[in-house]
């Protein structure tokens, strides 16, 4: 009886070694393909994921900076009535957050922060006329985010 080793009959087709040889290759080759697949379906996944949390710091950005900018209207206009309004507004509501108003001197600052904790500021260093309510009040320059 002359025993021979399972690869020495890979050059017969016929033979069970050969298909099961040939099944596991394929086997490796879809297990491969499979991994490749995954790795880059997740690296899309990151991506996407990245690029939802960039949005939405946009948009939070942009929310917490009209906030900010109502809060400034705000001061304006009690400045357009009582030009010697001095007064400090703090967490006043408006939209999906609050803002808060310092006039110091010549200076308006407003502060936003958004339900979701974005936060904006806006200076505005202003002139007013003088003259009765309503007066004129002209912003000199406008920071925002200083």
């Amino acid at each position: 009886m002359i025993l021979e080793h399972p690869l020495t009959t890979l050059d017969n087709p016929s033979s069970i070694n050969y298909r099961q040889f040939k099944a596991g290759s394929v086997l490796l080759v879809v297990v491969l393909l499979v991994a490749l697949l995954a790795a880059v379906v997740m690296g899309h996944l990151q991506i996407n994921t990245e690029e939802i949390q960039l949005v939405q710091n946009q948009t939070g950005g942009a929310d917490a900076l009209a906030i900010s900018e109502a809060g400034l209207n705000d001061a304006l206009a009690r400045l357009r009535q009582d030009p010697g309004w001095n007064a400090r507004l703090a967490d006043i509501p408006f939209a999906s957050g609050a803002y808060t108003v310092a006039v110091e001197g010549s200076t308006v600052t407003s502060t936003a922060v958004t339900s979701r904790g974005f936060v904006a500021k806006i200076q505005a260093d202003v002139t007013k006329s003088p003259g009765g309510p309503p007066c004129t009040v002209q912003i000199e320059r406008l920071r925002i985010n200083p």
